[in-house]
């Protein structure tokens, strides 16, 4: 028997749908726009907890208070990773109801001893972070955000390339006129990831500038002067002469160094400048460039978003909006969004770590149901929506793609199985009873809904969340919205489908 062919969802809105559907693409936008790192999106998100009456769950515990049924609250861990609570009138033991996605995007991370320069052009040197076509990432126009830290502990917002007046900085690509050799090889090491260095200065410092420059570097060795300024007051003429000895290499060095790298030198004194920042405070920072572009409506009849990292983002944003929608339900409530998914949900924010095993028990705790047999059961009692991105169909490479268990733009929320690769491999693979329910679910909240995997079966694959949270042995399945052009500078989604999404995930957190 032949499957029904499932409606485009554009033809099934009502006026006031399509109002809705297009203040929350405008909303996700400006998040978009607010978010570009997993820092970036741990604050703003915190912002908009706040200004929705969330209260801060290390506040809850210093002030001794008491959890009750309908309160707020969020956790978050190292600024990177954050957990939403909505508490439930059931007790904790009985589970929740979750809405899991990551924050996380592939970008062009910044190197701990990365500036350097060549023939009077200084770089940036960058790591790349996640799975990327290197070739991708040239010649666009990219912005620095993120944070350095000094050793006192000060640290210090980073932010250049994203304001009409910044300048926006880019790594090169060589000249198609002498490309012939580089367009032989193959897509993946046309671009070397040693080469996605960053351009961001060609003008050295004039003498004055050095004289200013030389002054400030000065003031940044008064230990060192201190030393040198002892040993001149000692009555050894032999210790004076080598002193004196020893700053005029010193000086002539410094000074042959500033003339070799003087455009290096003019970007450490605006660094300096706009900062207070010293080369070696890079060992310290986390710095990440990212598109310098804004998210856009895309298409003449603007039905997409064009945007980065919405991968995962369209789906943290659609679950942190769901939730807020949310009143208190008979189950607790929760939005996890963590860091580090693109590269395999490590460290102490990403998925492995214990970050939301903690966050739960400091929960129960607060609400005096604490035990660890009552910690297992309630994280093997939940339900889940591992709110993650599908790939989109995309008729200009459709050998890529299995048609008939695909994704398709305008075809609503997408359910994924399973995901993984090489047969399934690094897969939740979701129980066929979960899916009959959460089927059940969609259909009678009338949300238009797609079942889809990641290409064919020999092509390649994916993997997200999922998996992890299935370890605690709770009902977990993949949802989320398909993207076009997935882990490029600039991603795209169907306005529909993240509307969609957010109807499910507010049904999931209703009903599940």
């Amino acid at each position: 028997m032949k499957m029904t062919k499932k409606k485009n969802a554009w033809s099934t809105y009502t006026e006031e749908q399509l109002e809705e559907l297009e203040a929350l693409s405008g909303n996700y936008r400006a998040f978009l726009d607010a978010g570009k790192t997993e820092r970036e999106c741990v604050t703003e998100i915190t912002r908009i907890a706040q200004e929705n009456g969330y209260r801060s769950l290390d506040e809850v515990r210093k002030d001794g208070g008491r959890l009750q049924p309908g309160d707020k609250v969020y956790a978050s861990g190292m600024e990177k990773t954050i957990a939403l609570f909505v508490i439930g009138k059931q007790p904790l033991e009985a589970g929740m109801r979750i809405l899991g996605a990551h924050i996380d995007s592939p970008r062009l991370d910044v190197k701990q001893d990365p500036l350097y320069e060549d023939t009077e052009l200084a770089y940036l040197d960058t790591h790349y972070y996640g799975g990327i076509k290197k070739y991708q990432w040239v010649t666009v126009p990219l912005a620095l955000h993120g944070v350095v830290v000094k050793k006192d502990g000060t640290r210090v917002p980073v932010c250049i390339g994203e304001d009409d007046g910044d300048p926006v900085l880019f790594v090169s690509d060589l000249l198609v006129h002498l490309a012939g050799e580089q367009l032989q090889k193959k897509a993946s090491v046309v671009i070397e990831g040693e080469n996605l260095d960053i351009l961001v200065g060609s003008r050295p410092l004039s003498k004055a500038e050095k004289e200013v420059n030389k002054g400030s570097m000065g003031s940044a060795k008064s230990e060192a002067s201190a030393t040198v300024e002892a040993a001149e007051k000692s009555t050894d003429g032999e210790a004076k002469n080598n002193v004196e000895a020893g700053k005029n290499g010193t000086e002539a060095s410094d000074d042959k160094k500033a003339e070799k790298e003087a455009v290096k030198q003019r970007i450490l004194a605006i660094l300096q400048e706009k900062y207070g920042m010293e080369e070696e405070d890079f060992l310290s920072a986390e710095l990440e460039a990212v598109p310098a572009q804004k998210a856009r409506d895309c298409g003449l009849d603007r039905s997409m978003i064009m945007a980065y990292g919405q991968d995962d983002r369209v789906c943290a944003y659609t679950s942190l909006a769901a939730l807020l929608d949310t009143p208190a339900q008979e189950y607790t409530c929760c939005c996890l969004l963590v860091d580090k998914e693109e590269i395999g949900s490590v460290g102490a924010t990403g998925m492995q770590s214990r970050f939301f095993e903690n966050t739960v028990a400091e929960l129960m705790d607060c609400m005096g149901q604490y035990s660890e047999l009552a910690l297992r059961r309630a994280l093997s009692h939940c339900r889940m929506l591992s709110s993650d991105v599908s790939a989109a169909y995309d008729p200009l490479y459709a050998s890529c793609f299995d048609k008939k268990n695909s994704a398709f733009f305008g075809g609503g929320l997408v359910l994924n199985k399973y995901t993984g690769s090489r047969g399934k491999g690094g897969s939740n693979d979701a129980n066929a009873e979960y899916i009959a329910s959460v089927r059940a679910l969609l259909d009678k909240h009338e949300v238009l809904f797609q079942n889809a995997e990641i290409g064919k079966v020999d092509v390649g694959g994916g993997g997200t969340i999922a998996y992890i949270a299935a370890l605690y042995g709770m009902e977990v399945i993949d949802s989320g919205v398909a993207v076009m052009n997935m882990h490029a500078p600039m991603e795209v989604t169907s306005k529909a489908d993240v509307y969609e999404a957010l109807r499910g995930y507010r049904a999931f957190l209703a009903e599940a």
